[in-house]
């Protein structure tokens, strides 16, 4: 490392960011909204809008699947939707997901400020890695989601294996997500949380959740670090 960039990291405030990835680094929305449908249409079941597919995300593939199916509906049938869900999703991932605006000029600056990145995922584990590699495999370090052997967030679990990983300082890391559910996996994770506005809960929603710092751009996030 020369010797500019280690003053650089020297007064930084933080030198490993760990990103949410669904609302935060990427809309997702358009996929997970046409596989929630894809789902409930093999089942006779009623659509859902991109609406409620917004307000039912964050908690996991399962939680969105159980939101999404009539009320009443039996565990037993609720599991084959959402098998059939994740069939699907697997499948058509990248048909119009995309990064917002900004996020992949920040990564590659953080990049380049030797600043360390990292992603924690509610979505199954493959399809984490998989968009991880399509858009993120230059810039971001390591991408973990939900699996049998790591609890979903809010569990702090996959921040702590994202330190474990990256054998990184916590107090020199920030989270940062776009939920109620990510300000409850940084503060189960002892971890300062910045919320973005851009994603699937707006700035009031955020403020009544009790997040403290927001940004409206991701360029933003540079002058907190």
């Amino acid at each position: 490392m020369n010797n500019s960039l280690e003053i650089k990291l020297n007064e930084m405030r933080y030198r490993t960011i760990i990103f949410d990835l669904d609302g935060t680094l990427l809309n997702t929305l358009g996929d997970l909204s046409s596989s929630v449908n894809y789902a409930l249409r093999q089942y006779g079941m009623p659509e859902r809008d991109q609406a409620d597919v917004r307000r039912f995300l964050g908690n996991g593939a399962r939680r969105l699947v159980e939101l999404s199916v009539p009320e009443g509906t039996t565990t037993a049938k609720t599991e084959e939707v959402l098998l059939t869900f994740r069939k699907h999703y697997l499948a058509h991932s990248l048909e119009e997901t995309a990064p917002y605006d900004g996020i992949p000029e920040l990564l590659l600056h953080l990049h380049h400020m030797g600043v360390t990145t990292a992603i924690v995922s509610n979505k199954p584990d493959p399809a984490v890695k998989e968009l991880h590699q399509h858009f993120f495999s230059d810039t971001v370090s390591i991408a973990i989601g939900e699996t049998p052997s790591i609890r979903r967030k809010p569990a702090p679990d996959m921040v702590a294996e994202c330190i474990r990983l990256l054998n990184c300082d916590p107090h020199f890391c920030l989270y940062v997500g776009d939920s109620e559910v990510d300000l409850l996996t940084s503060r189960n994770a002892s971890l300062p949380c910045c919320s973005v506005s851009w994603g699937f809960r707006d700035r009031d929603f955020l403020i009544d959740a009790g997040a403290t710092t927001i940004i409206d751009h991701p360029k933003e996030l540079i002058e907190l670090i």
